[in-house]
């Protein structure tokens, strides 16, 4: 497994940004994976992780399999089911790949998966390449 950039005051990926969930990403043949355990300071319903966390793990690990090709691009859309809810203190284990592209636009798709093996949240995802001074400022 290949290490991915790091942006340090990234909330999801940073590792120097103190309210940030600091997950690590790595290459994995055609696919991008993580794994994040719950704390209880992204709960929503007591004892319970907040569905927007769920879906930021989601953006990030889709549009990281975009990164990954080398393709600069920001989020245009994602569609996220919730499949079960998951209590502070489980272990998720996070995967996404980019599935197609068609033209500037590239698609790709998530899951978050629990220690049970249990499929928790799925991801669609629309991300737009960058292109001129936005691409200067990403990069």
């Amino acid at each position: 497994m290949k290490p991915l950039k790091r942006y340090p005051q990234c909330f999801v990926c940073g590792d120097q940004n103190p309210i940030g969930l600091n997950v690590s990403f790595y290459l994995e043949d055609d696919k991008v994976v993580a794994e994040y355990t719950t704390g209880s300071n992204f709960q929503g319903y007591k004892n319970i992780l907040h569905g927007g966390i769920l879906s930021a793990l989601l953006d990030e690990v889709m549009i990281r399999a975009v990164l990954a090709k080398g393709i600069t691009c920001l989020t245009t859309e994602i569609k996220v089911r919730f499949k079960k809810m998951v209590r502070i203190g489980d272990k998720l284990y996070i995967e996404g790949r980019m599935i197609g592209e068609k033209g500037r636009l590239f698609l790709a798709e998530g899951k978050i998966v629990n220690q049970n093996g249990e499929i928790v949240a799925e991801g669609e995802g629309k991300f737009i390449k960058a292109e001129g001074e936005l691409e200067k400022i990403l990069t």
